[in-house]
């Protein structure tokens, strides 16, 4: 479908820049066509008037577009987040309120130059994961109109899709942010639980709700991401971004990082479907990864508890008041998944809870190992005619692959993957442990240009590569003495949870001393008279590299080494005073064969 203007961040800022568009004209065109899509798509429950968008548009006048990150940028509002004088329905004109102020998220957009087009169609209070269950009509897929768009982040995914907006807001509980990208040709960022404020969002589960970004590229969802990720005071289970995850962690994933791939996958019995998820386990493989089979036992039997445990309790906690005062006002299907809320009772509660933590134990050993995890997105896609037939079981299709995220407590992408036969887009998800929100999508950015896959409206990828490697929630340490594998000092590192990842050697310009006290060596670069040492490349969580560092005593300390692959990574350093008294080893080659000569 072609699209009136480039939306993508960069693009549209270089435009405003130049001079060939003003916020003014680009917003009043995509109202104009918004209306225009709405009712084959039923995409918007609420556009706002030009009256309404007026204070938006005056707020950027005379201000240059180079001084707000995202000046004039239109994006759209799932309808069960706030805008301040706009009705908030979730998807029920019963529940509908106008809210008073803005949801924090908006505000911080609103307040980085970003321009709210409206309110999107969803799933009624966010319980579905296809995108049909609204009053304000069913939302059909942006590219097939046999198929849905997906849930219950629908009208947001169709914003993006359609060239309607350059970002749009969701929800995610159960899959809601990405089981819509999938089906859509988009990236679905399901960030970490608590990174983005959900103050002022109508709970589907408060403990598990997160807000997501529908975007067409995963550089634009880093953006999104390191400009809105900030501890807020007015959402109590808001939670600080690390600074690992900020956006310098977004790079180019570095060779020999480790992905999981379920044992045993389910399809529904589509071939394409598998073929599809095998094509992207060979892109991350050719991008320098390796495959390793996990076990996906706890992890789907943790998705079971979101609707067979007490967590559909949680969403009878805000949709019960209105079913018992006006149960007509609530629609069957949502009645019926919420049916046994009400006898749920607090000794079920804290039974599953224990089973959950259970679960989170298994799934977190097994993701020690891992960088990610490559799973598809959901088995297959399913009709709207299929939907009508079986609407729970087909939905419950839907969400395989998704619905044990936020239960585990982990960050996950969806990034498109693929073309069906029949012009559907297919997607895949990359999922790992909480804050690592930047390194996966990083790979989901490597997995866009390998793909070479059209973006929305038939654009290619332009945008540089990343100029840094990427970077996650664990250091890459270099170590060439008492800390390698088994000796004197590794203990140190094995208490603190680090990993061994190889081992190599350093570059070939290094000299090798064993200090003073004959403990100890210490590996100095010289680029003239060096030799490649024998090392090991640990991984260490940066939440234990502070008390290792202040353990290290002088005249050693850390800092950049070279590897024979040319990559500058932490490891040990020397100062020169250090050498005094000490005796060069360079010869054997590493510590281990200096210890063993002297045995």
């Amino acid at each position: 479908m072609m699209q009136p203007f480039d939306l993508r961040l960069d693009v549209l800022a270089q435009a405003y820049r130049d001079g060939l568009l003003t916020p003014r004209d680009v917003i009043a065109t995509l109202r104009e066509r918004a209306l225009a899509l709405n009712p084959e798509f039923n995409t918007f429950i609420y556009l706002l008037s030009a009256a309404e968008l007026e204070p938006y548009l005056t707020a950027l006048d005379n201000v240059p577009p180079e001084s707000l990150p995202l000046y004039g940028v239109p994006f759209a509002i799932k309808d069960n987040i706030d805008l301040a004088g706009i009705p908030t329905t979730a998807a029920c004109p019963a529940f509908a309120y106008t809210a008073k102020q803005n949801a924090t998220i908006v505000a911080q957009l609103i307040a980085l130059g970003a321009v709210p087009l409206g309110k999107t169609n969803l799933d009624q209070f966010a319980t579905g994961l296809n995108g049909t269950r609204s009053p304000y009509g069913a939302c059909r897929n942006s590219v097939h109109a046999d198929y849905p768009a997906g849930g219950s982040s629908a009208g947001s995914s169709l914003a993006v899709a359609l060239g309607l907006a350059s970002f749009a807001l969701g929800t995610d509980t159960a899959g809601s942010g990405r089981v819509p990208a999938s089906l859509n040709n988009l990236v679905g960022l399901k960030a970490t639980k608590g990174l983005i404020s959900t103050a002022g969002v109508v709970p589907a589960c408060r403990t598990l709700d997160c807000v997501t970004f529908f975007t067409a590229t995963a550089a634009e969802a880093s953006r999104l991401l390191a400009l809105t990720a900030v501890k807020d005071a007015h959402d109590a289970y808001s939670r600080g971004n690390p600074a690992w995850n900020d956006a310098q962690a977004f790079g180019v994933p570095q060779p020999g990082f480790r992905f999981g791939v379920p044992a045993t996958l389910e399809f529904l019995g589509c071939a394409e479907s598998e073929a599809l998820f095998y094509a992207a386990k060979a892109r991350l493989a050719s991008l320098g990864g390796v495959a390793v089979p996990l076990d996906f036992t706890p992890f789907l039997a943790a998705a079971r508890l979101l609707y067979e445990g007490p967590w559909v309790a949680e969403r009878y906690h805000v949709v019960g008041p209105l079913i018992e005062k006006q149960p007509d006002a609530v629609l069957p299907v949502i009645k019926a998944v919420l049916s046994n809320a009400p006898s749920t009772d607090a000794v079920a509660a804290f039974d599953a809870q224990y089973r959950l933590q259970a679960y989170k134990a298994q799934c977190d050993a097994l993701l020690i190992d891992l960088d990610c995890v490559l799973t598809p997105t959901y088995p297959r896609p399913v009709t709207l005619a299929e939907l009508a037939d079986e609407p729970v079981k087909r939905n419950a299709d839907l969400g395989y692959y998704t619905n044990f995220m936020n239960l585990l407590d982990y960050a996950a992408v969806a990034v498109p993957n693929g073309i069906m036969a029949n012009g559907l887009p297919s997607g895949v998800t990359l999922f790992g442990r909480a804050f690592t929100d930047q390194y996966l999508l990083s790979l989901a950015d490597a997995m866009q240009r390998s793909t070479l896959l059209a973006l929305p409206g038939g654009r290619k990828m332009e945008t540089a590569v990343p100029a840094n490697a990427a970077s996650h929630d664990r250091l890459a340490l270099v170590v060439c003495g008492a800390h390698l594998d088994g000796l004197a000092l590794n203990g140190q590192l094995r208490q603190r949870g680090a990993t061994l990842l190889r081992a190599t050697r350093s570059a070939p310009q290094y000299r090798l001393y064993a200090l003073a006290d004959g403990k100890r060596p210490a590996m100095v670069r010289d680029e003239q008279q060096g030799a490649a040492i024998a090392v090991e490349v640990w991984e260490l969580p940066h939440s234990e590299v502070g008390s290792f560092l202040a353990g290290i005593p002088a005249p050693l300390g850390l800092g950049k080494v070279e590897l024979e692959d040319g990559r500058w990574l932490s490891g040990f350093i020397c100062e020169n005073y250090g050498l005094q008294g000490a005796q060069e080893i360079t010869s054997y080659g590493g510590w281990r064969a200096w210890l063993a000569s002297s045995l």
